[in-house]
């Protein structure tokens, strides 16, 4: 079964710093979604980040994030509503992040949908987070399947063919840390502040990238797996090696490390394409996650696509990080085919994409 014509959906996303609700409509037209006869709409996109309640402790404190989305998420889905100028009756259906992620929170925003699928008499359609991502470029974009997709955040580091809704073969993920980790830590061991990613940008801006020679993990290894544990130990022995940090060498590290990602991703991701083997007309590279928001890295895998030949995609930044629109557009795209869910469905704390690719040890927290 297939709906045709605009669906209207309420996204909540709780897995683990952001508390978010979003309102999506989804277009169709008669020549079917895979073929790009679609449109999306974002009605409204409210987000409520938790930084401040983290940054004390440099890290996100699960019991704290899930009391963050407990405090915010009603009111944020008033909000959604109010901005998106639609009532309950309006909804075709409501989907929540299912999982993967910090499982207290994943119950709170499955729970609360659950309560609001009931009480309202809405369908329900639990969402991978993973997925969210993972379409997003559908919604900002309009493109139709199959894309080459990498998905980078502090949770995840995947290189996946995406060949349609609820379809994924996976090429290559971390063996163990996650980029959007190794950022986080990277940024710690300097005191740089929380969150690493942007912190660490902002440092590099002012450094020079060639002071320090640092490891370029499985870099021109055949694959396309990732590991960034050992880069995240070269830093730690760089910054224990300086007598005194001065925020010139912060500068310096912080750059140095940002370019051997950059070098490490652009040389995993020529491996995907070479292993997607994707008909020139569908030579599109989507690069979604957190960790897609650093301007550098986005720069160094544009050029890598360009010179093979694939069109280069990223969402905007604030469609990168954790939101409700991305749920809300998932959750179109499964409703559109017909696909929801029973109020038994359960929170998953793992749930891969592809759950046919072998499991890599300590790979992220959301793998």
């Amino acid at each position: 079964m297939t709906r045709k014509g605009v669906l209207t959906i309420l996204g909540l996303e709780t897995s683990c710093d952001e508390t978010a609700a979003a309102v999506v409509r989804r277009h169709t037209g008669e020549s079917g979604a895979d073929s790009g006869g679609f449109r999306g709409e974002i009605l409204s996109n409210a987000v409520f980040s938790q930084i401040k309640e983290h940054a004390p402790y440099g890290g996100v404190v699960p019991e704290i994030a899930a009391r963050a989305h407990i405090e915010h998420l009603d009111g944020l889905i008033t909000r959604a509503l109010e901005d998106a100028k639609v009532g309950w009756e309006d909804l075709d259906a409501i989907a929540a992040t299912a999982g993967p992620g910090l499982i207290g929170g994943v119950i709170v925003g499955l729970m609360t949908a659950k309560g609001i699928a009931l009480a309202c008499g809405l369908p329900l359609v639990a969402v991978n987070h993973l997925e969210g991502h993972a379409l997003t470029a559908r919604l900002t974009d309009g493109i139709a399947f199959p894309y080459l997709l990498l998905l980078v955040s502090g949770g995840h580091s995947q290189l996946l063919v995406v060949e349609g809704v609820g379809r994924y073969r996976r090429l290559g993920t971390t063996i163990d840390d996650a980029v959007g980790e190794a950022f986080d830590k990277v940024a710690k061991m300097m005191h740089l502040g929380f969150p690493g990613g942007p912190a660490v940008e902002r440092a590099a801006k002012a450094g020079d990238a060639s002071r320090f020679h640092l490891p370029r993990p499985l870099m021109g290894k055949p694959g396309c797996d990732f590991s960034f544990s050992g880069l995240k130990t070269a830093v730690r022995q760089v910054i224990e090696a300086q007598e005194e940090m001065t925020d010139r060498l912060r500068a310096d590290i912080a750059a140095s490390f940002q370019a051997t990602v950059a070098d490490v991703l652009a040389d995993r991701v020529s491996h995907a394409m070479a292993m997607a083997k994707l008909p020139e007309g569908s030579r599109r590279f989507v690069v979604a996650g957190g960790v897609a928001s650093n301007q550098t890295l986005r720069a160094r895998l544009e050029t890598t696509a360009t010179e093979r030949g694939y069109e280069f995609i990223v969402p905007p930044a604030k469609l990168c990080t954790d939101n409700g629109a991305m749920i809300a557009w998932a959750g179109a795209e499964r409703f559109a085919m017909g696909l929801e869910d029973g109020l038994e469905i359960s929170p998953l704390a793992r749930w891969p994409l592809d759950p046919t690719a072998q499991a890599k040890p300590g790979a992220g927290v959301k793998a």
